[in-house]
């Protein structure tokens, strides 16, 4: 049995937790949309054409409140999707680590099937036939690539084909109409309209910022102390997901929209990524940025910053980063550093946490030449991905120590003109990261900026060099 099967018997919480968080997603978004219906409005959208919106937020919730309709609506024909539940607490390129996946089945609003899989049990059909991506073999010790691991590369539209493709290896029987991901930020999210939740029989109550982990810690440890039977210790999941709903259920009027700003927000941080077959619903995700694709078409300056939590258990959920990015244009050639600082918060190993280790990949613009690697313990690997450069390499941060991945390059000529335009994209999964930006320009004067990467950004300057 591989490394990763292992963990997966100790520590199943992470099929159940996510399970419960898209259960309660859905049910949402499923009594919105017969809510509207209920009272003679038709379409969430013609609620939305209503309101006093500014224009960008009009546009994404009547994009929102589409797909909504289009999911929920389906003209009499049954459609199925692939949830894939990533848990970001183990942070992966997609997203986080799936462990584990469901089948969604829809009629005219009805959901007609709702099955849940554990990607551990499911992968045992696969064939041990496909070589994992580096550095899984080396770190995790697993022998073949499989549905578990699929979400790799930085480009959701890429996971989720790889994922409908280890499914079907797997004996899957299902044509997907839709591959959704979702995180378990998306439970906090709900959390911050509601309000705090209490489960009836258990104690405390669970709120925005701490109910992840405040779940994983009664179900795995808490119910002892509470003399609560083992078989009976994931009802807390269920019971959750239920008073959500009836919160959501008592929301007055008003507040039933905050929930599309909720999703929204989601959708623009990638802890939702959609993937659709039709193309008209797919047009619609990528026009409103929701589809988690990395950016092929960016010509100019292009950072992002990828991890691959590989063995550290869920110590994503007390890691710290932030990136400081300094720009150089005032000798022949441009240059650029990128500095990945890394804290790992937690002072002793858990049976969450441990000393951290992350393969980390920098994407950069095609033509960029890299000098200088530092920081990473194995020597750095390169590559192309969709007409960027990246470079690779295998990060540690033991329990309570810091950091620093620095990468010194040269950018590609063409960047020097009379503009300059940056794109920094945030990798689906992260928690909100400080960023510093610093341009030095041909004159010799300097420009700063810190920012919060919660969303993809984009720094226009004229006239900086």
């Amino acid at each position: 049995m591989d490394s990763k099967l292992e963990e997966k018997k100790k520590n199943p919480f992470r099929f159940w937790l996510l399970t419960a968080v898209f259960s309660a997603l859905f049910l949402a978004c499923w009594f919105l949309y017969w809510e509207t219906r209920n009272q003679g409005f038709g379409t969430i959208g013609n609620i939305v054409g209503s309101l006093p919106l500014s224009i960008d937020v009009k546009n994404d919730t009547q994009a929102l409140a589409f797909l909504i309709d289009s999911i929920m609506h389906t003209d009499g024909r049954e459609k199925t999707y692939l949830i894939l539940f990533q848990n970001n607490f183990e942070l992966r390129p997609g997203g986080g680590f799936i462990g584990s996946f469901g089948i969604l089945k829809v009629q005219d609003g009805h959901v007609t099937e709702f099955k849940t899989h554990d990607t551990g049990n499911f992968d045992g059909r696969i064939p041990n036939t496909i070589e994992p991506p580096y550095p899984m073999k080396e770190t995790i010790r697993i022998s073949s690539w499989k549905l578990r691991d699929s979400n790799w590369e930085p480009d959701f539209p890429t996971d989720a084909q790889k994922a409908s493709e280890f499914y079907s290896l797997g004996g899957g029987q299902e044509q997907f109409d839709g591959v959704i991901g979702i995180t378990a930020d998306v439970l906090s999210s709900f959390l911050t309209v509601t309000g705090p939740v209490e489960v009836p029989g258990f104690p405390g109550t669970y709120g925005a910022g701490t109910a992840v982990i405040d779940l994983e810690r009664q179900v795995e440890q808490g119910y002892i102390d509470q003399k609560i039977d083992f078989g009976e210790r994931k009802s807390v999941l269920g019971l959750l997901g239920r008073q959500i709903l009836e919160k959501v259920k008592s929301l007055p009027p008003q507040d039933l929209f905050k929930l599309f700003r909720v999703l929204i927000d989601d959708l623009n941080r990638k802890d939702i990524q959609v993937r659709f077959a039709d193309g008209t619903l797919e047009d619609a995700v990528l026009a409103a940025g929701w589809g988690g694709a990395f950016d092929s078409k960016w010509s100019d300056d292009y950072l992002m910053a990828v991890d691959a939590n590989l063995g550290a258990w869920k110590t994503d959920s007390v890691m710290k980063r932030s990136i400081s990015y300094d720009v150089d244009f005032s000798g022949e050639t441009p240059k650029a550093r990128t500095v990945i600082h890394y804290e790992n918060t937690a002072t002793e190993k858990t049976f969450m946490v441990k000393d951290y280790q992350s393969f980390l990949r920098v994407y950069v613009p095609e033509g960029s030449f890299f000098h200088t690697v530092q920081g990473g313990v194995t020597d750095p690997v390169y590559g192309a991905f969709m007409g960027k450069k990246y470079v690779g390499t295998l990060v540690q941060v033991p329990l309570g120590t810091k950091k620093d991945v620095v990468f010194e390059y040269d950018l590609p000529k063409a960047l020097e003109r009379d503009f300059y335009d940056l794109k920094i994209a945030r990798q689906a999964g992260t928690g909100d990261i400080p960023v510093t930006i610093s341009i030095l320009s041909k004159d010799g004067s300097r420009t700063e900026q810190t920012i919060i990467l919660d969303h993809d950004f984009v720094l226009s300057k004229e006239g900086n060099k």
